[in-house]
Order: structure tokens, then C-alpha cells, then sequence
């Protein structure tokens, strides 16, 4: 037994972190687990330094608040993030390097024991509550004992491995290898990104979907999306594998594209993650199931504890490009190298929803006694999870996760039986919208 606490976080994504902090401010004694070096997940390992607007889709009402608005704040004072304070942008850039220093900084402010290099093996179960779960790093074996556990995994393992109802949906997300570059700006006004469209199948690249924005405080490296690794399920550990070197093989393949078909100084590739963006793997069987219809009509709900207003995007596992639907009731379907096909999935309104929401009940396995669910495990059906499984609405996952294992911790009862308008007074007074 290497450690006794109140509640132990599993993965450390700013999901997990934010889970952790919330929990601790509220007197939680708190203990979280990475397997990587750092914290941040997608954010930081990943390499994606973008999160979105914290505003309604008419930018006149903020709509997330809480620790996502603390790191801005604290990311501000260092130069470190794009405008993001009444912005009307679509997309906030931040630097992953120094989000990275602000997360142990969080951390170690809310006198939380981290565990980084260290995996999570089982849970120990005891008359159907998780006990304790075993880990392992370069101490040996150990368990860490705790009264509650928040599973922030991003492939519910903890859920998984202590027998709760999980699925693999049948159309997963497929993973991104994002990469960083430098010397992005070419000769002779050559755009990067249509090179690599128009040579893709000779260099064996799928037909996906691109992004990319340079990161802050200056625009001399730049960040690209631009693989697509489909077909694999990466809650599977020989698929996952498959997963990274496939990524990074089409991280070359790009480079390669450049190599030959830009003349004199080229692009250089500046870093490779240390870990795949996963949009999607395994899923909780939650207390409720958020649809796609809730999410596109934007649904109200008494227990809400996130807003978000990304549109449901899906990328395609058995067609090139993507599809977006956004609360205004367009559809876009969008390929590279070809102009998109605009329609609409509803008919035309002035009254359309500015915001959705994500209920607490998405959170809560089922059959769960003492654990919580935060990130994109959550109990959502393929559209809803198309949209809510950006970082700026998992992020309140993890906050509501956190305060709610802390209400069921300190009121002695079984997580599904924690009261909604408690969690939801709690995120408010400790600077979440609740809307």
C-alpha cells in the first residue's frame, strides 16, 4: 500500500487535472496518475494547441468558464495563448509547452500527490465498491487506497476493468499524428497543404481532413492535422501500436511531399508527439445517453454541467473528408483539395439553439458505486459525440467529475445517488457557467 487518500484521478489530461484540482479545493485529499512524463494529454502529448470559443455561436454570452478560463487567464500573463476575452474566433491557440509548466504549477498549488511514469493496472474490489487500484512505475508495484475514483482515462480502463457496462462503437473516430514544423513560409507563394493534397496517393496518404495554426507568441513553428489512421480500435493494445507508427509514417510521407516538390529551403519537421490524438475508443454505458438530437436542439437539463457549442463532426471511417452539423442547421461536407458541399440537415429558423449541454447522468456508469466517468468516455451516441468530445467541453467533465466524487465522498453515498443541484452549485461558486 503505497498511498490512502479520498479519491484518486486515473489519466491526466487537463481533464484529469481539472477533476483533481476541483476536487482538492473543495478539501478532497487527492491523488492523480499519468502514465506519460507531463500532464495535458491531447493538449500537451498530443501536440493539438487549439481549444475553442468559450462563447454562444453569437458570441454575446460566455458559456464556459471555471479552470478552462483560469489556464487562459494564467497562459495571458505569459504571452501564451491567443485572444480568447470577448473574441469572436473560432479557435484559441496556446503554447503546449508552457500549458504544459502551468499544469504541474495547478497541481502542486492544490497540494495534489502526482504520479507520473506510472500505470494503471486493476482495481481491487471489494463488496462492489473499487477499493483500491494497483499501479505500477519505476518503484515497483503498488496500490493506491481511496473512498472514490474518477476514471479520466480517455478508454475507461478503470470503468472497463472493474466489470462495469462498457462498448467500442462500431464507427470509431479515427486518431490524428499531429506534427510541428518550421520553416513553414515556402518560395514562390507554394501552399503547403495543397502540396500535400495534390500528391497524397503517391505518397500513400489518405484523403482526410487538414488543419493546422501556428503556435504562440509567434507564427515562425507551425502545427498541422494532417494524418488519419482509420480502421483501428485504439483501446486495443497491438492496434494502438499500429496506430502510432502508421501516424507517424504519414508524418514523413508529408515531409516527403515537401522534400521533392518544394526547391531550395524546405519545411523541417520540428517535433512528433509522444502519444496519437484518440478522438474516440471505448464508451461508458452511462445513467443517460446524450443524442444527437439533444445536442442539435439544444436540450436543457436540470443536471447540466457543461455547455459547448462545437458542431457534431464526424470523421468518416469508410469515405474520405468529414461532416459538420452546427446548431444553426447547416451541414457541411468537407474533402481536401475540393470545395465543400453545403446543405442543411434541418430547415431554415431564426430560432435555433446557441449552446448545448451535457448532463451529469453521462458521467455516471451504470451500476457504478464509486466511480465517475470524465473525458470522452462519456455516455453519448455517435452525432452527440461528434461535438462534445473537444477539449473545452471534456474539460467540464472532469470539474463536475471531481466535485461530484467529492459530494458522494462527503455525504457517504453511492455516486448515482449524488444530488445534481449540489454539483451544480458547487462548479458555479468555484467559477464554472452554469447555465
Amino acid at each position: 500500500m503505497v498511498e490512502e487518500t479520498d479519491i484518486v484521478v486515473i489519466g491526466g489530461s487537463c481533464t484529469g487535472v481539472f477533476a483533481a484540482v476541483r476536487a482538492a479545493r473543495l478539501g478532497a485529499k487527492v491523488v492523480i496518475v499519468e502514465k506519460q512524463n507531463r500532464f495535458g494529454g491531447v493538449a500537451t502529448n498530443g501536440l493539438v494547441h487549439m481549444w475553442h470559443s468559450i462563447y454562444d455561436t453569437d458570441y454575446n454570452r460566455q458559456i464556459i468558464g471555471g479552470l478552462t478560463y483560469e489556464i487562459m487567464e494564467r497562459l495571458d500573463k505569459r504571452n501564451a495563448i491567443s485572444q480568447f476575452k470577448n473574441s469572436k474566433n473560432y479557435g484559441i491557440r496556446f503554447n503546449s509547452e508552457e500549458l504544459t509548466i502551468e499544469l504541474d504549477e495547478l497541481v502542486q498549488e492544490a497540494k495534489i500527490k502526482p504520479y507520473l511514469h506510472t500505470f494503471f493496472s486493476a482495481p481491487v474490489i471489494e463488496d462492489g465498491h473499487v477499493s483500491a487500484i494497483i499501479i505500477q512505475n519505476k518503484s515497483g508495484r503498488g496500490a493506491i487506497k481511496a473512498g472514490m475514483f474518477i476514471d479520466a482515462t480517455g478508454d475507461a480502463d478503470l470503468c472497463y476493468r472493474a466489470g462495469l457496462p462498457t462498448y467500442i462503437p462500431s464507427h470509431i473516430q479515427p486518431p490524428t499524428t499531429c506534427a510541428r514544423f518550421t520553416n513553414w513560409h515556402c518560395p514562390d507563394n507554394l501552399d503547403p497543404i495543397k502540396l500535400i493534397m495534390e500528391h497524397a496517393d503517391e505518397f500513400g496518404l489518405p484523403d482526410g481532413f487538414m488543419w493546422g495554426a501556428p503556435i504562440p507568441p509567434d507564427d515562425d513553428v507551425f502545427m498541422l492535422a494532417g494524418t488519419r489512421v482509420a480502421g483501428k480500435n485504439p483501446a486495443d493494445g497491438d492496434q494502438l501500436t499500429c496506430c502510432e507508427m502508421e501516424g507517424r509514417r504519414q508524418v514523413r510521407a508529408i515531409m516527403d511531399i515537401w522534400r521533392k516538390y518544394i526547391k531550395g529551403k524546405c519545411i523541417a519537421l520540428h517535433a512528433l508527439p509522444s502519444q496519437i490524438g484518440i478522438r474516440e475508443s471505448r464508451h461508458i454505458k452511462g445513467a443517460y445517453l446524450l443524442t444527437g438530437e439533444d445536442l442539435l436542439y439544444g436540450k436543457k437539463f436540470e443536471d447540466a454541467i457543461a455547455n459547448g457549442t462545437y458542431p457534431v463532426d464526424i470523421h468518416h471511417q469508410d469515405k474520405e473528408g468529414i461532416t459538420f452539423k452546427k446548431l444553426d442547421g447547416t451541414q457541411h461536407y468537407c474533402r481536401p483539395g475540393r470545395e465543400s458541399i453545403i446543405g442543411r440537415w434541418r430547415e431554415e429558423t431564426t430560432d435555433y439553439p446557441k449552446y448545448y449541454q451535457i448532463p451529469l447522468r453521462s458521467l455516471i456508469p451504470l451500476k457504478s458505486k464509486n466511480i465517475i466517468a470524465a473525458g470522452r468516455m462519456l455516455s453519448a451516441d455517435q452525432e452527440a459525440f461528434g461535438a462534445v468530445r473537444v477539449m473545452v467541453n471534456l474539460n467540464q467533465t472532469g470539474e463536475a467529475a471531481g466535485v461530484a466524487a467529492w459530494h458522494a465522498l462527503t455525504s457517504g453515498i453511492d455516486i448515482a445517488r449524488v444530488n445534481a443541484r449540489d454539483v451544480r452549485k458547487s462548479l458555479l461558486s468555484g467559477g464554472s457557467c452554469v447555465l
